[in-house]
């Protein structure tokens, strides 16, 4: 499964002094995409009561196109693996007004790992293979 946000306006205060899109807004749009994404699922029901959910570990963006104010932007986002206690999504950020990528791409380039933690204890948890979060396996296939 892919989930995209299209339509998504940058906005003026998003630009840096270079008057290009700071690289902080670019994870932002990443997380943007995967809270929809797992939104769109129904899983998992955070910051409900369920001590299981979803911390980001590591994230990379590849930059490819400087992006500015007045553009709209599309952005991707699929699981790409899912492993015992974390799943790996990659993404991408399409520039309207370029019509090409300005983030992401094919490969680990514009990626990020979320592992699944109880939150209660602190720790990773591997129970993905569990009812709630068995769904990425099944919409990864």
């Amino acid at each position: 499964m892919k989930r995209d946000l299209a339509g998504y306006p940058v906005a003026w205060g998003e630009m840096d002094a270079f008057e290009h899109v700071n690289y902080i807004v670019y994870f932002r749009y990443f997380e943007t995409v995967r809270i929809a994404y797992l939104e769109k699922l129904n899983v998992p029901e955070f910051p409900g009561r369920d001590p299981l959910g979803p911390i980001l570990s590591e994230t990379a963006c590849r930059f490819r196109a400087a992006l500015s104010y007045s553009d709209t932007v599309s952005i991707g986002a699929r699981v790409a693996s899912v492993g015992e206690d974390r799943f790996v999504m990659h993404y991408a950020v399409f520039s309207h007004r370029m019509g090409r990528l300005a983030a992401g791409g094919r490969g680990p380039s514009s990626a990020s790992t979320t592992a699944i933690t109880d939150r209660f204890r602190c720790r990773k948890d591997s129970r993905t293979g569990s009812r709630k979060w068995s769904v990425l396996s099944r919409r990864h296939e």
